[in-house]
């Protein structure tokens, strides 16, 4: 009597676990936790995690901005915090600065998951690691590299330049270790911007993928003399002092400035007589006695 009370709810215990009355496992394992307001099945909600495509290192000019950028995915009420590595400075806590170097600061818009550390006006000593923190239970991080680097202007023809009257003068300026192109490269003539509309056959060509300017002035006269500068938007400037001569053309000139074949073998011709000559008298008067230099002397000295 008692068995066959208890039979029944036994069974319905089991079917509830997916077992099977003969106490063998049910085929279907998600069985053996279905409920009936489904709970149960619930994901556990996503932790806050960094976009792994950020570029994380970085290279910026002397006395230029440089920034870092943290993506982070899922933050919720959490915060990001931005930490020198060298020193573990805490420099920004969500957008608030906590530095009393006012050049850095955290950029971030509502709504957005970047968070943006802005080194206004970057030294060198500001080159180094950096690293992006999010306050969850344990921190997480993202290390980040900066380096900054001194950008400089190079004209390619030296600090000097000799023109002859009537030929081009051509000028090529190139911005050095520019971590971006330059958004403009000004010329200069003295303190005075280039004037196109001084005088015909000027122009100015410049590529901002190659960070390279030429300068063309065509049909020189001695009034284009001067100092030449060179002067990037992020970059020290370089200058140039031109010279447009008339009549015969120093060696310096910019149009085929090069030495003929019989001239270079005559230097070369009189550079080997003179080592010759200079070698083989220190070598005799090394080798010779002093008491027949002596003689010599004796010999030729006046009655």
């Amino acid at each position: 009597m008692i068995t066959e009370f208890v039979t029944p709810y036994l069974r319905y215990f089991w079917g509830r676990l997916g077992l099977s009355a003969g106490g063998v496992d049910s085929t279907d394992p998600d069985s053996i936790f279905a409920v009936s307001n489904g709970t149960a099945e619930t994901e556990p909600a996503v932790q806050p995690h960094f976009d792994n495509a950020t570029k994380r290192e970085n290279t910026a000019a002397v006395g230029q901005p440089a920034y870092l950028h943290c993506r982070v995915k899922n933050l919720g009420d959490r915060s990001v915090s931005w930490i020198r590595k060298r020193d573990l400075h805490i420099l920004t806590v969500g957008v608030h600065t906590y530095s009393s170097d006012a050049r850095f600061a955290a950029l971030h818009t509502d709504g957005s998951d970047e968070w943006t550390l802005r080194v206004a006006h970057a030294q060198p000593r500001d080159s180094g690691a950096y690293e992006c923190q999010v306050s969850t239970e344990p921190k997480i991080s993202l290390s980040f590299w900066l380096t900054v680097v001194v950008s400089k202007a190079e004209i390619l023809s030296g600090p000097e330049l000799f023109v002859r009257a009537g030929s081009d003068i051509n000028l090529t300026c190139i911005a050095r270790h520019a971590p971006d192109p330059p958004s403009f490269i000004y010329w200069y003539r003295g303190t005075n911007v280039v004037n196109y509309a001084q005088r015909g056959g000027i122009s100015v060509e410049t590529e901002q993928r190659t960070r390279t300017s030429r300068l063309l002035i065509a049909r020189a006269s001695p009034r284009d003399s001067g100092n030449y500068t060179c002067a990037p938007s992020s970059s020290d400037s370089a200058s140039v002092v031109v010279h447009v001569v008339s009549g015969e053309r120093p060696a310096a000139m910019q149009s085929g400035a090069t030495i003929s074949a019989p001239t270079l073998l005559c230097t070369l011709s009189t550079l080997i007589t003179f080592y010759y000559h200079r070698h083989f008298l220190s070598k005799f008067l090394y080798n010779t006695p002093l008491t027949f230099i002596s003689f010599q002397n004796k010999a030729l000295a006046p009655r």
